[in-house]
């Protein structure tokens, strides 16, 4: 089984929209996908949404802590926004003493951006597009 920790600072809605991607891409007999932040904000409603207009359903997620996972063998985590990788804890593998490998690309947080209800419509699903493209091509490269 591969592991995949997807780590935001809330994990609100960045890293729940990785982690609905990498479910929906990927084989769950062979890759588990967890999600996680530095502190927890609970799902993002228009994350939510956001994903459900791209037929994908996390309504079932929840905003879990980093320190909840930390009994659990890594071999990727995924920073998505730049808070979350200057503080991500060193991951090694307990069972195999190796290091996990830490990929980090930062994305624009849409809860943040102001604008018009059709404007922040937009933004958070540009958002989403940006990590389902960012999900599909590290799935692609890893070969998973």
């Amino acid at each position: 089984m591969i592991n995949i920790l997807v780590l935001c600072t809330g994990n609100s809605c960045r890293s729940q929209i990785a982690h609905g991607y990498l479910e929906y891409f990927t084989d769950r007999q062979k890759v588990g996908v967890y999600s996680a932040g530095i502190t927890t904000h609970g799902v993002n409603p228009r994350a939510i949404e956001t994903m459900k207009l791209d037929g994908i359903d996390i309504s079932h997620h929840t905003s879990n802590l980093v320190d909840d996972y930390q009994n659990i063998d890594f071999d990727y985590v995924l920073t998505v926004c730049d808070n979350a990788s200057e503080n991500c804890p060193i991951w090694v593998q307990q069972s195999t003493q190796k290091k996990t490998i830490v990929i980090h690309r930062n994305f624009p947080d849409p809860p943040k951006f102001v604008g018009t209800e059709e404007e922040i419509i937009a933004e958070f699903a540009r958002v989403r597009d940006m990590i389902k493209e960012y999900v599909c091509d590290f799935l692609e490269k890893q070969k998973l």
